[in-house]
């Protein structure tokens, strides 16, 4: 079991380099979810980060000096999109994705905006969204939309 203790993180400006390092990160994360739905493919799971990987709204998660993940925080209409919002598994439980979270929300609150993302149906992340003020916008059988209000 591990105990809930934040440990010093940082985030760092992610480079067209690091994107092989977040795609199989991704990769594993998410293996659980996606088998569970019946939707894992082995090439698939990488490629569609491939495609989509935007280094210029990204930020590489940093725990003692070595990469422990990722975020993507992407302008989309009136607010932001978290996307890509990926923690190493010998991290995850210690707060760290919790502290990123609240801090990328400190932010799009002092812009006013709201924030958007998508999670997979059953993932445990969702609970940590919820426990940040997201509320569910809409579903399908894969996919659960939420969204957060700017909070004053």
């Amino acid at each position: 079991m591990r105990t809930p203790t934040t440990q010093a993180w940082a985030l760092r400006p992610a480079t067209p380099e690091d994107l092989e390092a977040i795609v199989e990160l991704r990769a594993v994360v998410m293996r659980p979810d996606l088998v569970r739905l019946g939707r894992y493919d082995e090439h698939r799971v990488r490629q569609r980060l491939r495609d989509s990987y935007l280094p210029e709204h990204t930020s590489v998660i940093v725990v003692e000096g070595r990469f422990a993940g990722s975020v993507t925080l992407r302008p989309h209409q009136d607010g932001h999109w978290l996307e890509s919002f990926f923690i190493d598994e010998k991290v995850q439980g210690r707060g760290i994705g919790s502290a990123v979270l609240s801090a990328l929300l400190a932010r799009t609150d002092s812009e006013g905006v709201p924030v958007r993302l998508d999670v997979l149906q059953g993932s445990a992340a969702r609970r940590l969204y919820e426990r940040h003020g997201f509320v569910l916008e809409r579903e399908d059988p894969v996919d659960v939309f939420m969204v957060r209000a700017p909070r004053a």
